[in-house]
């Protein structure tokens, strides 16, 4: 059973909150009525819901929607700036959970409110920089850093498996043949439950495990290796296509935006 978290709205569309968590800090299972954007500003935030795993890469966010069940697991030193939203505040508000891409505007507006009072008078600066936030929400772009979960237990178990030995050959022929079904009915089954080809889940949870090694410091080598690339060219031409930078430079480059 998941804790329930109120807030209260009743003279503001959101509440801003700066908290930053060591390496290894944890939140349990809890809830809120309210919507919740978590951005971090330094090390990587582990996402658990029911309906999957979302990794957040430093300078990125998650959005969970009102009511969502979730626990944090902290990896390196997180810096987190989260906005604890009325899910009244706007209609068409996320509706899902998504990593997401957060705006140097964004950015900036989140920690202007921050410092800015409950209470204000219509018309005010700090009206309208809540308003400002709520508008950027609706257009964040999402990034694929989710895992979602499938709802069979056969398939739940195989993605366990996937997830706990990501540097093996998880190919579609042998997901098959350890189900024993074919794999044309299993990549149906698979698409259908997860919203992803098949290839799409093994490389994203190879991508989770990395993000979460390198931001605890070990080598770009170690983590290719470890993962099944055949050589960390090969692990950094995947990383640079889903991030637009290399390993080598992610961590340093999302330091260097500065923490507040």
């Amino acid at each position: 059973m998941s804790q329930r978290l109120n807030f209260d709205f009743s003279q503001r569309p959101l509440v801003p909150y700066a908290h930053d968590y060591a390496h290894g800090d944890a939140e349990s299972w809890h809830h809120h009525d309210c919507a919740q954007l978590i951005h971090t500003l330094s090390g990587v935030v582990k996402v658990e819901t029911r309906q999957g795993s979302w990794i957040v890469p430093p300078s990125r966010g998650v959005w969970l929607p009102a009511g969502t069940g979730h626990a944090l697991h902290i990896v390196g030193a997180v810096a987190a700036r989260t906005l604890f939203v009325d899910p009244l505040a706007r209609a068409d508000l996320p509706a899902s959970c998504q990593v997401v891409q957060i705006s140097p505007l964004l950015r900036e507006l989140i920690v202007s409110a921050l410092a800015l009072p409950d209470a204000y008078a219509s018309g005010s600066r700090a009206e309208r920089i809540y308003e400002l936030i709520l508008d950027e929400i609706r257009v964040m772009d999402v990034l694929p850093f989710g895992l979602p979960w499938p709802e069979s237990e056969r398939l739940r178990a195989l993605c366990q498996q996937i997830h706990q030995r990501p540097g093996e050959s998880w190919t579609l022929a042998r997901a098959a043949s350890e189900l024993c079904v074919a794999e044309r009915t299993l990549a149906r089954h698979f698409n259908r439950e997860t919203g992803l080809q098949f290839s799409d889940w093994v490389r994203r949870a190879r991508l989770s495990v990395a993000l979460a090694r390198l931001a605890q410091g070990e080598t770009v080598l170690t983590v290719a290796l470890e993962l099944g690339y055949d050589s960390p060219s090969a692990f950094s031409a995947m990383f640079r296509r889903v991030l637009g930078v290399t390993p080598a430079n992610y961590f340093p480059a999302a330091e260097k935006r500065g923490l507040r």
